[in-house]
């Protein structure tokens, strides 16, 4: 449905994520892509405007997603040598389609950390933006900045083979300092948003270990100095303690998985204000179709040595106050699936509120983008979820919206 002049929308109620109050009998009017107000249902009217009636169902705004991957296929557990077999297009035409699948499920924007094929994002991020293809709004890191052969390089190839790996997969490939402040500009410069860093080892790479350090502090504090320059951010994937102390060290502005963190780098998170983002529902995922699908010993074994110490560590921050954004790793597990990690942060320590807010106001402010989106307030984008339930009662009824809009268009309605 397209978005009309002024539609005005009627649900049963309204929550409210900063209050945190549900409110009866509320209706929210949208003009154009703008929400314009949220009044009492009975004041709401406006000749030709159009009526959207949603009966027994709770509006909150569209979430946000702050670790996705949208490019490409779901992965496969068998490591990234196989990217070569798939080219940069097949790449692309799979995005559009995780693209979709986010927005049905309730996401109308994401933080997109990282694609092996460079820029691939960029262009899924502006083909949506000109409406080409229907997906949420992107903010994208463009390649992943790495050591060789570290957790975003690829590896697993023989040796005669490696040297001729397309120069696309390996854009954010470093080995010193000044190869980094290069790389950051060639991601920047190249249309990207964000800066995304592979600070330790990794899960799903054949080989390296998610505890070990992979850049220095040295290389993280220059990233962070040159994607300031162009009024970037900085997104530390980091496993390990160590490495997470590096990245808290060197100025990063989130924390991606956490998995292995220790008492000293959560005061450390808490004390800087730095972001947790962390995949709490993808273990599972893992631990079962993986071992369903025949996926790599290794990586099924250093996903058990991760899973509950990442969930351990999450409740640890809740309890510290560290700040925390919705993340799931979207593309680890199909897209669309996102939802599910929302009973999972309840069962770590959040409230159901709490959880909701990770995924709207919180995860706003990561992005930058809190005076945009996350909220459902006048001069906000007209950004919508409902659910057929009330989600602060069971978080899990978030699994499934059956009304989105983004931008004032009606993407998807009951029964469809």
């Amino acid at each position: 449905m397209a978005n009309s002049e002024r539609t005005i929308i009627r649900p049963d109620l309204v929550l409210d994520v900063v209050s945190g109050e549900l409110r009866p009998d509320r209706a929210i009017v949208v003009e154009g892509d703008r929400i314009a107000g949220v009044v009492a249902a009975a004041e709401a009217a406006g000749e030709g405007a159009t009526f959207v009636d949603l009966p027994d169902r709770v509006a909150l705004p569209g979430l946000i997603d702050c670790h996705t991957h949208l490019v490409g296929n779901v992965d496969s557990g068998h490591g990234y040598a196989e990217l070569l077999t798939r080219s940069g297009a097949q790449e692309a035409l799979t995005g559009t389609r995780n693209a979709r699948d986010m927005l049905r499920g309730g996401f109308t924007t994401v933080r997109d950390v990282g694609t092996f094929r460079a820029f691939v994002d960029v262009a899924l991020r502006d083909a949506i933006d000109a409406g080409w293809i229907p997906g949420p709004r992107m903010r994208v890191a463009g390649a992943y900045v790495t050591c060789p052969g570290g957790g975003g390089d690829i590896t697993g190839l023989a040796p005669d083979v490696d040297a001729v790996v397309p120069y696309e997969l390996r854009v954010g490939v470093v080995a010193s300092v000044d190869d980094v402040r290069r790389a950051v500009q060639r991601v920047l410069h190249g249309g990207a948003d964000l800066v995304k860093l592979i600070a330790t080892g990794a899960v799903l790479t054949p080989g390296g270990l998610p505890g070990a350090p992979e850049l220095t502090e040295e290389q993280i504090r220059a990233a962070v100095e040159e994607a300031a320059l162009y009024g970037a951010d900085v997104a530390a994937h980091a496993h390990g303690a160590e490495g997470i102390k590096r990245a808290v060290r060197g100025g990063v502005r989130s924390v991606e998985h956490g998995s292995l963190m220790d008492d000293e780098a959560i005061e450390m998170m808490a004390a800087a204000g730095t972001f947790l983002v962390a995949d709490i529902y993808d273990g599972d995922h893992i631990a079962q179709v993986g071992r369903e699908r025949g996926w790599r010993a290794d990586v099924l074994r250093k996903n058990d040595e991760t899973t509950q110490t990442q969930r351990d560590g999450f409740a640890k921050c809740v309890a510290a106050g560290v700040r925390i954004a919705f993340g799931t790793d979207s593309g680890v597990y199909p897209h669309g699936l996102g939802a599910r990690q929302f009973a999972y942060q309840v069962r770590y320590g959040q409230s159901p509120l709490e959880a909701i807010r990770s995924a709207t106001v919180h995860a706003a402010e990561l992005i930058r983008w809190d005076d945009r989106v996350g909220r459902i307030e006048a001069g906000y984008l007209a950004d919508l979820i409902a659910v057929p339930g009330n989600p602060l009662e069971d978080v899990r009824v978030l699994e499934t919206p059956d009304f989105v809009m983004k931008d004032g268009a009606v993407v998807r309605a009951p029964g469809g």
